[in-house]
């Protein structure tokens, strides 16, 4: 019922009591409630860091929606240093759900995330190291023309490994 009136209230209630709600329902006892709160936070242009915080969360449908949440809100979640979560939770998560959510929020973030300030983009071709494929060789060759020498390194030494 909550997570119900949570979406009506953020579709009819207006940002400011519709934001006021969703900072509460992101640590609502229910994951249910939670869930729904990160699956409403790229429409509600909500702050990313209570997204981080719902990363760690007990139920892997929560840490799914706000993986995906974070991937969409782009760099306002670069800004609020989602990358290195995301690496964690790509990296070292026993759920293949939350590291494939993980994944494809890094995956979204990239763009954002290489176009930010040099040392963003440098974390951002470092979170790139335990992921292979066509879309991490492609986004380190991009980082080899960066304008800063360390991100063009860092692109460097992970393509030559």
């Amino acid at each position: 019922m909550r997570a119900a009136a949570l979406g009506a209230l953020a579709r009819a209630g207006g940002r400011r009591r519709a934001t006021a709600a969703w900072r509460i329902a992101t640590t609502d006892p229910e994951p249910a409630v939670r869930q729904r709160a990160a699956d409403l936070a790229p429409g509600l242009g909500a702050p990313a860091r209570p997204l981080l915080t719902l990363l760690g969360d007990d139920d892997v449908t929560v840490i799914e929606a706000s993986a995906w949440a974070l991937g969409e809100l782009g760099a306002a979640a670069v800004r609020a240093r989602a990358v290195p979560a995301l690496a964690a939770v790509a990296g070292t998560h026993d759920d293949p759900l939350a590291r494939e959510a993980a994944v494809a929020a890094l995956g979204a973030l990239a763009d954002a995330a290489c176009r930010d300030k040099p040392a963003v983009r440098r974390r951002a071709v470092l979170a790139l190291a335990p992921f292979d494929g066509p879309e991490v060789d492609e986004a380190l060759r991009t980082a080899l023309e960066d304008r800063d020498w360390q991100v063009r390194q860092a692109a460097e030494d992970l393509l030559s490994q």
